[in-house]
């Protein structure tokens, strides 16, 4: 009915959201002090320039990752197209924000004469960026841009949903991965004694796994999910009779 507000969140949601965004700003807080108060800050041109590598990284692929999956938790009663805008935005951003911090690892690295590609971080990292890249390309032409048919949108839909979650999860193991190795080469006779920068290092790990863990958690809730309103589903009838010739009461799902 116009004017009726809109119905309330399910209960416990907005909980777990507003844990998870205090989770995430806490890493991004973690990740800043580790680098400013032991690794010296960041800096484009110059030697901290690869200390850019695993700030964009933990809040691209994970923070903003984390949080592009949540918008359709998050935004119920928002019009789907917004919703999706939206999505593939903080999606984008993210990619581009983690595409910067690749760019100073290499640049780092040449800099500096040290090899590229040759830790199992970098195998995984470089496989989740790429796979990321192509599931970001796929969902905005499946699911943004109009041409795909509803049947096709249909057919793809839980390939999208399982490899969002599975890119997400391997996106922490690669910083986790990182954080290990980067501690390694940094303070590889100390790490065993429990020196200030390896527990904070640890904590930044523990913090990672909280937020995904959280995260995750909230998009596998099935009462969670978002429900289409009234108008979406009108509408996903008329396009689906446009785009296969279907009569709107021919057939039900």
């Amino acid at each position: 009915m116009d004017g009726a507000p809109p119905p309330a969140s399910p209960a416990g949601l907005s909980a777990y959201v507003a844990v998870s965004q205090l989770l995430g700003l806490t890493l991004l807080a973690t990740t800043g002090a580790w680098l400013g108060r032991y690794r010296g800050g960041v800096a484009w041109h110059s030697p901290l320039q690869f200390n850019v590598h695993p700030l964009c990284m933990v809040l691209g692929m994970v923070f903003l990752q984390g949080d592009a999956l949540l918008v359709y938790r998050v935004f119920r009663h928002e019009a789907k197209r917004s919703t999706k805008v939206l999505h593939a935005l903080l999606h984008g951003l993210a990619l581009v924000i983690a595409l910067v911090g690749i760019a100073a690892v290499f640049e780092s690295h040449r800099t500096k004469g040290i090899p590229d590609m040759y830790s199992l971080h970098s195998w995984c990292g470089m496989a989740t960026f790429v796979l990321y890249l192509l599931q970001w390309l796929l969902g905005c032409g499946f699911f943004l841009f109009p041409g795909a048919s509803s049947s096709l949108r249909g057919r793809y839909k839980p390939q999208h949903v399982f490899f969002g979650i599975a890119l997400f999860a391997l996106s922490i193991a690669s910083c986790l991965l990182g954080i290990t190795e980067m501690l390694l080469f940094n303070i590889r006779d100390s790490y065993s004694q429990f020196v200030p920068e390896g527990v904070l290092a640890n904590t930044l790990g523990v913090l990672l796994l909280a937020f995904g863990l959280v995260v995750c958690y909230v998009l596998t809730r099935d009462e969670w999910k978002r429900l289409p309103l009234a108008e979406e589903l009108a509408l996903s009838m008329d396009f689906k009779t446009l785009t296969e010739g279907e009569s709107p009461g021919s057939s039900s799902q």
